[in-house]
């Protein structure tokens, strides 16, 4: 069986460094590692320009970059025709149009969580229709060097919450402070009762296996986006 070659954009970063780690650990090569500035360790190769020969032999891509290299990233790994997964935050509505063209290109699955436990919180906002009458509130707590507010992942729940419920929820509350990981809690309140609904990251390990098992999942697949709903 051919190995599988995981190339990574952002390898020098601190996503980059944990996937270096769960790629390995899941018996698959940490082959090309892209970059901006500081050259990665723990891959075979790390190139700084995607005119690198060696970016054709990646069997698959994962993306953890920042929203200034998105547009170049994710149309030169279209060019290529493998699959990709992209878990970069903080893109643009016209960076998200950007994905749905180089998905006519390439399988292509874009998430603003890559845990398996935030899909799944997804996956069960759809049954919030049934208390649609409740008041609802989105709250996130993330480290104190977090750039963007609200997240990506808070805008998603809000934006599934919202369909579920047929009504606009107020602005996310969004806290940064210490070294959190990633807290997202919602809350449907009403006069009598009380539900919350939270999840927690304990470590960035669990972004970096939900981004692999999110690659596996659309491996075979043809051209498309998806999105972490796709792998249950």
């Amino acid at each position: 069986m051919k190995q599988l070659k995981v190339g990574v954009v952002g390898a020098s970063g601190k996503m980059g460094k944990e996937l270096r780690q769960v790629i390995s650990e899941a018996g698959f090569t940490p082959f090309l590692g892209m970059y901006n500035s500081k050259k990665p360790e723990g891959f075979e190769h790390a190139a700084n320009s995607w005119s690198d020969k060696r970016a054709e032999e990646v069997d698959l891509w994962i993306d953890f970059s920042l929203p200034e290299a998105f547009d170049q990233a994710i149309k030169a790994m279209a060019k290529f025709k493998k699959p990709i997964v992209s878990g970069t935050t903080g893109i643009s509505a016209a960076q998200k149009e950007l994905l749905k063209e180089a998905s006519a290109h390439a399988p292509i699955l874009w998430s603003s969580n890559m845990s398996v436990g935030v899909a799944f919180v997804n996956k069960i906002l759809s049954q919030f229709k049934d208390i649609k009458d409740f008041d609802f509130q989105i709250e996130e707590l993330h480290h104190k060097h977090k750039k963007d507010a609200p997240s990506g992942t808070a805008k998603t729940m809000q934006e599934n919450l919202e369909s579920a419920v047929g009504k606009k929820v107020p602005p996310t509350l969004s806290i940064r402070g210490g070294g959190i990981f990633g807290v997202h809690r919602i809350w449907a309140m009403s006069d009598q009762e009380v539900i919350t609904i939270e999840h927690q990251a304990l470590n960035r390990k669990v972004f970096a296996e939900g981004a692999l098992k999110a690659g596996l999942s659309i491996l075979n697949k043809g051209p498309g986006l998806y999105s972490m709903k796709d792998i249950f």
